[in-house]
């Protein structure tokens, strides 16, 4: 079964490419039936003529419509072949006739048929021309439609249902005929013998119903898109083909505003189990999105996000409504009686609030005025409009909620009118002003991929970008990872040796480094010391030109002892005793306090003293509650209306304020946070007046998922220069930490064995959260590989672990990796930052030794 809309059947090249499609099924054997839409055009054409009243005018539109398909015959050098002729001079018959005869609807539903009955005929007589002997199939012959209840004349006419189960007797008969067919979609007949339409999407539904009634091997949906994809990739050029969705996940992602499929068309496959393939008409070679029964062996994952537009809410309010018996189904006649389809609902004690959704009802003005009327004899009516519905589908969201507080967050500054979790577990909806989504879905798109819920990293799943598909050029893909490549020989010799190992590249370091140094409007780039401590990264930093940040004497005296004097320190602790300020007033280091505490207790130690203030600017960021340094549930910063007091307190101490600091978390990607931050402090340093220089921190994030948009450092430092501008009295410092670091280290460990345990497969290695502890203490996901089988396929679904004897170490959940031996060198990445320093002889198992490539 083959479907083709508009625009696949619009020109004589797109023909050519259906009749090649059509010839590389006939010679895998398979017997065809094609499915075709209206020309590009011709149904809203259709529409028009019905909407005309003057006899001319409808007349005018039926020839504008037969010219159009002349036109085509034209191109493909044929006459006119009978069948399309006798459509021709039906629509003609039709529209100089009107609806006097047959009634205004059945009028309408037969006009508009005719842009399928006349591309189809074109199509039968372009493929038997090209040597593809093609049977022309009247649609009308073998879906019936259905009489349902609740239907008015409307919607039988208009938006009619086919009760498709399969049908042996239509399969021999059809395979009697011949070996290729093609026939029309959108279109069915009532038991009146009245053509009726399918509505909006139909042409997929008539595929689906045929592939239903015949059985068929597969439905493939031919359009101008590869398939399927996680968000509309002409808002979000970075979403990612979906290769495989069960039936309910596609149908959910269509009904939720995806236009690629329509979710009408994937209920009649799903009782003959028939697969539905999505694949684009003019790159046949793309693999496109099977849709398919439910999948086994694939993790949680939002699959997608979307937005319908034009979304209208009703809400409803009676303090009389609470446990009345029947408010409810008062309520909903009032929807019934006037034909509309209610989608979302949202209830409380004394309101009830629901969401019209256009694509599946015929709104205007006047029929929302009809409903509200009638609804106000029993409650308060409101209608909010316009609104749009910002969707994530995926199977099992509730068990995905933990992943999505940077997204949820996202929420906080815009207005929601409702939010609603379906009780299928399939999706969560939140309804917000129409205005904000185009901005808003992007992003959210990013924060579901950096959050670890939109699992891109499982390649079973999920596919290429529309941007590295489609995007001519302008996609720049990421560079190979140091280790994939040039250096994975000698880190399997590594392994080899002995395992667990920390390997550090420190050409990647200089690279990150240099990198930073093209921020023009920074004027001092601290690395942050805590990240990684090993002197061969720190000499190589200070070779670039870097201060150190240090947050305690341990760190201060490893820095002493590896780098020039000429390297300008920071010590910026946080709840540090009094001899650590003491030691860092020692040294040559610019000193931090975030507290009151230290000046009204130890003033003597900061007498006369140049500081630097940490404020807490009332925020925190980053994927984790626990990597965010800012507002108050974090333990840094100084509070804002503590600042006076903290002024008064340093001018009873001599103290000066030569610095502002604020560092509110870490792993952002977005560029324009740290010239909010930047912004912010010089507003504080105006007035406090004997600030020289503001500390904007770090927490530059670095892309981990793949897919994941990197930092736009070009981006970044426009922005930094646009505040700079405002305020150039000012030295901008930073303090990066992992982004310099982290890419550049990996952890290799040996694989000790396997476990299966009910559905899940543990993969067992030789060190884990005693080494890296990360992914225990705040969910951080780190891509790990087999590096002995790396050019293999992933085929198994692992949960990564170690030995130690905590629930907790577990280095990745739900990992799609090649079938594992004992001995193979596992590769974890973005190692280089938070690694070594953070790990632990717990266990008293043996620590990881460190080794640095130059």
């Amino acid at each position: 079964m083959m479907k083709f809309g508009g625009t696949s059947v619009a020109t004589l090249p797109r023909w050519q490419n259906i009749r090649e499609l059509v010839a590389s099924r006939r010679a895998e054997g398979a017997r065809v039936l094609i499915v075709v839409s209206a020309l590009t055009g011709i149904t809203d054409a259709l529409k028009q003529l019905c909407a005309e009243d003057d006899q001319d005018k409808r007349r005018a539109c039926a020839e504008g419509i037969a010219q159009r398909h002349h036109e085509l015959l034209g191109h493909m050098q044929l006459e006119l072949p009978e069948t399309l002729g006798e459509r021709l001079a039906e629509l003609e018959r039709l529209a100089a006739e009107g609806p006097a005869v047959m009634g205004e609807l059945a009028w309408q539903a037969l006009v508009q048929a005719h842009g399928e009955l006349m591309s189809s005929a074109l199509g039968a007589a372009f493929l038997t021309h090209s040597d593809l002997p093609t049977r022309w199939l009247d649609a009308r012959d073998c879906l019936d439609a259905a009489a349902l209840p609740n239907q008015n004349e409307r919607t039988r006419l208009l938006s009619a249902m086919v009760e498709a189960k399969p049908d042996p007797a239509l399969a021999t008969r059809l395979a009697a005929l011949g070996e290729v067919f093609i026939t029309q979609g959108f279109i069915a007949r009532d038991a009146d013998e009245r053509t009726v339409l399918l509505g909006r999407g139909g042409s997929d539904t008539s595929a689906s119903y045929f592939g239903a009634l015949l059985k068929a091997a597969r439905v493939e949906i031919w359009t101008d898109v590869a398939g399927m994809f996680t968000a509309n990739p002409r808002q979000v050029p970075g979403a990612r083909l979906l290769q495989k969705l069960d039936y309910e996940e596609a149908q959910e992602i269509a009904s939720t505003g995806a236009k690629v499929l329509h979710p009408r068309c994937l209920s009649p496959l799903r009782e003959p189990r028939v697969p539905l393939l999505v694949k684009d008409t003019n790159r046949p070679e793309l693999d496109g999105t099977v849709i398919g029964p439910q999948l086994s062996e694939y993790a949680p994952s939002v699959k997608a996000i979307s937005a319908r537009k034009g979304i209208t809410l009703v809400s409803m309010e009676s303090v009389g409504m609470w446990q009345q018996v029947g408010f409810l189904a008062d309520v909903f006649g009032e929807f019934k009686k006037h034909g509309l389809s209610v989608d979302l609902i949202g209830s409380a004690e004394t309101n009830v609030t629901v969401s019209l959704d256009p694509t599946e009802n015929l709104l205007d003005s006047d029929a929302i005025a009809a409903l509200a009327g009638d609804l106000a004899r029993v409650c308060r009516v409101k209608v909010i409009a316009p609104c749009a519905a910002i969707t994530l589908v995926g199977r099992g969201m509730r068990s995905m909620l933990h992943l999505l507080s940077s997204v949820l967050a996202e929420f906080d500054q815009i207005r929601v009118h409702l939010i609603s979790q379906s009780s299928n577990n399939l999706n969560l909806t939140f309804v917000v002003d129409e205005d904000v989504v185009d901005s808003l879905l992007p992003h959210l798109h990013e924060l579901l991929i950096g959050a670890g819920a939109l699992r891109t990293d499982d390649s079973a799943l999920f596919g290429p970008s529309w941007q590295n598909l489609y995007g001519r050029g302008e996609a720049v893909a990421p560079a190979a990872a140091w280790w994939r490549e040039a250096e994975r020989q000698r880190l399997l010799e590594f392994g080899a040796q002995a395992t667990p190992r920390y390997v550090y590249h420190l050409p990647t370091v200089r690279a990150q480094a240099r990198k930073l140094k093209t921020l023009g409007a920074v004027d001092r780039l601290h690395y942050a010391v805590k990240a990684n401590t090993h002197p061969a990264i720190l000499r190589a930093l200070a070779e670039e030109g870097f201060g150190f940040e240090c947050v305690s004497p341990g760190e201060l005296k490893a820095v002493q002892a590896a780098v020039p004097e000429s390297a300008p320190l920071l010590f910026t602790s946080n709840f540090a005793p009094r001899e650590d300020f003491v030691y860092a007033f020692s040294t040559r280091a610019t000193v931090s306090l975030d507290a009151l505490y230290p000046l009204e207790h130890w003033g003597d130690v900061f007498r006369g003293r140049e500081i630097v203030l940490r404020v807490d600017l009332g925020r925190g960021l980053g994927h984790h509650e626990k990597v965010r340094t800012g507002g108050s549930g974090s333990k840094f910063g100084l509070p804002l209306e503590q600042l006076d007091t903290f002024l008064r307190l340093a001018d009873a101490h001599g103290v000066t304020v030569r610095g502002l600091h604020a560092h509110l978390g870490s792993g952002i990607l977005d560029d324009g946070h740290w010239a909010e931050v930047y912004g912010q402090l010089a507003s504080l340093a105006e007035r406090i007046g004997s600030v020289a220089f503001l500390d904007i921190g770090g927490g530059l994030g670095v892309p981990s998922h793949p897919g994941e948009a990197p930092l736009d450092v070009a981006a970044l430092d426009r922005r930094l220069r646009e505040v700079k501008a405002a305020y150039p009295h000012y030295q901008l410092w930073m303090e990066p930490g992992r982004y310099l670091v982290a890419d550049a280290g990996v952890l290799l460990a040996r694989v000790t064995q396997q476990k299966s345990k009910d559905t899940l497969r543990y993969l067992g290695l030789d060190t884990g959260m005693n080494s890296l502890i990360r992914p225990a203490l705040y969910d951080a996901w780190h891509e790990i590989v087999n590096l002995s089988r790396l050019d293999e396929p992933g085929t198994t679904l692992y949960q990564v672990v170690g030995p130690i004897c905590e629930s907790g170490d577990v280095l990745g959940s739900d990992r799609r990796l090649p079938e594992a031996r004992e001995g193979d060198v596992v590769l974890v990445a973005q190692a280089g930052a938070y690694g070594k320093v953070m790990a632990s002889p717990y266990n008293l198992r043996d620590e990881a030794l460190e080794i640095v490539i130059e």
